[in-house]
């Protein structure tokens, strides 16, 4: 029973040491943080992606899954993946537009507590939890994996090198698109029911001779950018496609309905004008 017990903690162990990687990460851009620190604070974030990433998986192999794990693992991301990745971009990149740097890094921590909370309300309506072939909007955790893997692919191949002036208000630009995408009702792929198969197959390769190809015409650090830009794509482009099939199933569904219309008002002038089917009862009563 007891050994039973400790079997609850083990999943909330890595949801407490994603919570201390965002925690260490904050500490690391306190102050005047130069490159050194904030790549280490990417770093570290990306540890708790890791931790993050693990916590759920662990809870379902042990069969400990609890409405206290949920809850905790929303708070860890609020702090690993919201505030710690909106300090660390602020810090590397929005700090010299002013205001407007505050407000957008703001936004990014903003959106990301909104769209937890919508993914907690949306679970406990769902028999099946959070579950599901698809998010609803780009979690949070692959929001904040986008902007460290900027940061470190720029550390990687500029070789410490501080941002350049040009570069602010591109990357001002990715961090608003962001933070809507997170509280868009864009559908990302939840990959739960990927199984081994041809297509799966086909796709892996395909990705594995993209990265070798981005690996030696560029650099290897930007394979994380490239990863994550192609899974924002996937998500765009899918929704893009069920949103044209939508408005194509509607245009053939009012078209349907219209000719509908216009047979019954041909039925109601052809009975009108005696040309209908008549029935003028018996010839002999």
């Amino acid at each position: 029973m007891k050994l039973r017990k400790l079997m609850f903690v083990l999943p909330n162990l890595f949801t407490v040491t994603s919570i201390f990687c965002g925690f260490y990460a904050l500490t690391l851009c306190a102050g005047e943080a130069g490159p050194v620190q904030l790549y280490q604070a990417a770093l570290a974030i990306f540890f708790a992606m890791f931790f993050d990433g693990f916590d759920g998986r662990v809870a379902r192999l042990t069969k400990t899954q609890s409405d206290f794990g949920v809850q905790l693992d929303s708070l860890a991301d609020v702090v690993s993946f919201g505030a710690a990745p909106a300090l660390l971009v602020y810090k590397w990149a929005l700090a010299p537009l002013g205001f407007v740097g505050l407000f957008i890094s703001f936004a990014f921590a903003a959106c990301g507590a909104l769209r937890l909370a919508r993914f907690n309300v949306l679970a406990a309506r769902n028999p099946h939890g959070g579950g599901g072939r698809f998010f609803v909007g780009l979690p949070i955790p692959l929001a904040a994996g986008m902007l460290v893997s900027i940061i470190i692919s720029h550390h990687a191949a500029s070789q410490g090198e501080p941002l350049r002036e040009s570069a602010y208000v591109p990357v001002a630009v990715a961090v608003a698109g962001l933070s809507l995408l997170m509280v868009s009702t864009v559908r990302y792929r939840t990959f739960k029911d990927t199984r081994p198969s041809r297509k799966s197959a086909a796709v892996f390769m395909l990705m594995v001779l993209g990265g070798v190809a981005i690996a030696t015409q560029y650099h290897p650090a930007w394979l994380l950018v490239a990863f994550c830009g192609a899974y924002l794509a996937l998500g765009l482009v899918e929704s893009a496609v069920q949103v044209r099939s939508h408005l194509v199933a509607r245009k053939v569904a009012a078209g349907s309905a219209v000719a509908a219309a216009v047979i019954d008002d041909e039925d109601d002038d052809e009975s009108e004008d005696g040309e209908g089917p008549r029935n003028d009862g018996p010839a002999f009563s």
